[in-house]
């Protein structure tokens, strides 16, 4: 692959870059749930609805190499930001019309695809513009950036949806229903505008991005990159275990991820704690996000100091048994703020401390060889297929089985986890991973 010599400083365009993608991969597959529950819709459906808008983002391998064959990685970046842009205010202005839902939901789902063509343009741009030194040195900012797309979406936009539900409009926060749309409609516009904006400074200041030595010249080579990308795949020895670990890491956190916060909104009568957006807002997209972050940053040195093969074990115990916080929250039903802060931040923490393992094992174990990234989408792609089916069912699973009931249910689904991670293979010496040439010698 070769490196084009970028035109600009890389801090005009890569944290911009990177907080553009996460605003609207978070809008579309966690904040849309927040908001189908304030329009009325019960956990089920709106669990479901917005889960499969991870579909797009869980097949983009498959269209990935389409991307490279035609102009550049920048206008195919400035077309999905202008597009997504347009599209969050066209929902802005659906949702104005009677019997919105089947049109807004066929515009997210179109939106979701082109969101996943952003992502993979954005990455291409930053992978071909900057040289090996300049990748490591932004890695940080680059990470930092996108982090900072869920603290606007699934925290300042869900807290000032309710701040104006409640203050311009006047209506009840406890009260879930149509009277909703006005604010959300907002919401989306701002969304929208601000992602225009974003497209309008990375037309001034993002390069173009270079092609890689091995794109594909036609769709017939598409079809023969890709079936041989699969054939090496499954040649690889354990990669079955390899699969099923990808998929049962993060299996209870995929059944917590929508249910959290419903389970935060949903009044006592319901079993839920009976928070605003407001106050969701700030717990999820401001404390649960700052534990997150100091989760990563200490597990990835833990992994560093220790080794990936030792350690694994125990980050999985890490992503996975802090989840009884939520059961004890559903038990006791605590009405102190501090203390309801206090248990997403235990659950965000450990999920973070734990989750840098289940990266570096696809890094380290599944990616290496002949198609490196293309196998390392596909670990996390199996990734998003886990939380899609997950995602899709919880909500339906929560409203048969109650608040407490389900949280016991998710910590029942911890043990596949805990079993596919002691049976991960290793094949591949971590030492002997980070030498490209060691790379390439995975066993087929």
């Amino acid at each position: 692959m070769h490196a084009s010599k970028p035109t600009v400083w890389p801090l005009l365009w890569v944290p911009t870059g990177y907080f553009t993608m996460a605003l609207g991969y978070v809008m579309l597959t966690s904040v849309t749930a927040i908001m189908f529950k304030n329009l009325g819709m019960d956990n089920g459906k709106a669990a479901e609805y917005s889960s499969l808008l991870i579909l797009a983002y869980t097949i983009k391998p498959l269209f990935a190499p389409f991307v490279e064959m035609y102009r550049t990685k920048k206008f195919f970046v400035l077309c999905a930001q202008t597009m997504l842009g347009l599209g969050f205010i066209g929902i802005a202005l659906v949702m104005a019309l009677p019997n919105y839902m089947t049109i807004l939901m066929a515009l997210f789902w179109a939106m979701s695809f082109i969101g996943a063509t952003q992502d993979i343009a954005s990455d291409g741009v930053y992978v071909t513009s900057l040289d090996s030194r300049a990748q490591s040195l932004y890695c940080g900012i680059q990470s930092l950036s996108w982090n900072v797309g869920p603290i606007v979406a699934a925290g300042g936009m869900v807290y000032l949806s309710g701040w104006l539900h409640v203050n311009m409009f006047h209506h009840d926060a406890a009260v879930f229903g149509p009277d909703w749309i006005e604010s959300w409609r907002i919401i989306f516009f701002l969304v929208g505008g601000l992602t225009v904006l974003m497209a309008l400074w990375h037309a001034r200041f993002m390069p173009d991005g270079a092609r890689a030595e091995n794109t594909p010249a036609s769709a017939r080579a598409v079809g023969h990159f890709l079936a041989d990308s699969f054939v090496t795949l499954f040649q690889k020895r354990g990669v079955w275990r390899m699969i099923a670990f990808a998929f049962l890491f993060r299996l209870s956190i995929g059944f917590l991820e929508k249910i959290g916060p419903f389970f935060m909104v949903d009044p006592a009568a319901k079993g839920g704690l009976g928070l605003s957006n407001e106050k969701l807002g700030v717990i999820y997209g401001t404390y649960g996000l700052a534990a997150v972050l100091l989760g990563s940053l200490l597990g990835g040195w833990y992994v560093a100091k220790k080794g990936l093969k030792p350690t694994l074990f125990v980050l999985c115990c890490a992503v996975n048994i802090p989840n009884v916080t939520f059961l004890i929250m559903a038990i006791y039903l605590p009405t102190n703020l501090y203390l309801i802060t206090a248990g997403v931040m235990i659950e965000k923490f450990f999920y973070g401390f734990g989750a840098v393992g289940f990266m570096i094992y696809l890094m380290q174990q599944l990616a290496p060889g002949k198609y490196t990234t293309t196998h390392y989408a596909f670990g996390t792609g199996i990734m998003g297929l886990c939380g899609l089916v997950t995602g899709a069912v919880s909500g339906h699973l929560q409203v048969s089985m109650g608040y407490v009931s389900y949280f016991i249910f998710v910590m029942v689904a911890t043990i596949p986890s805990f079993i596919a991670t002691w049976c991960a293979p290793f094949y591949i010496d971590e030492a002997a991973s980070d030498d490209p040439k060691g790379a390439q010698a995975v066993p087929a």
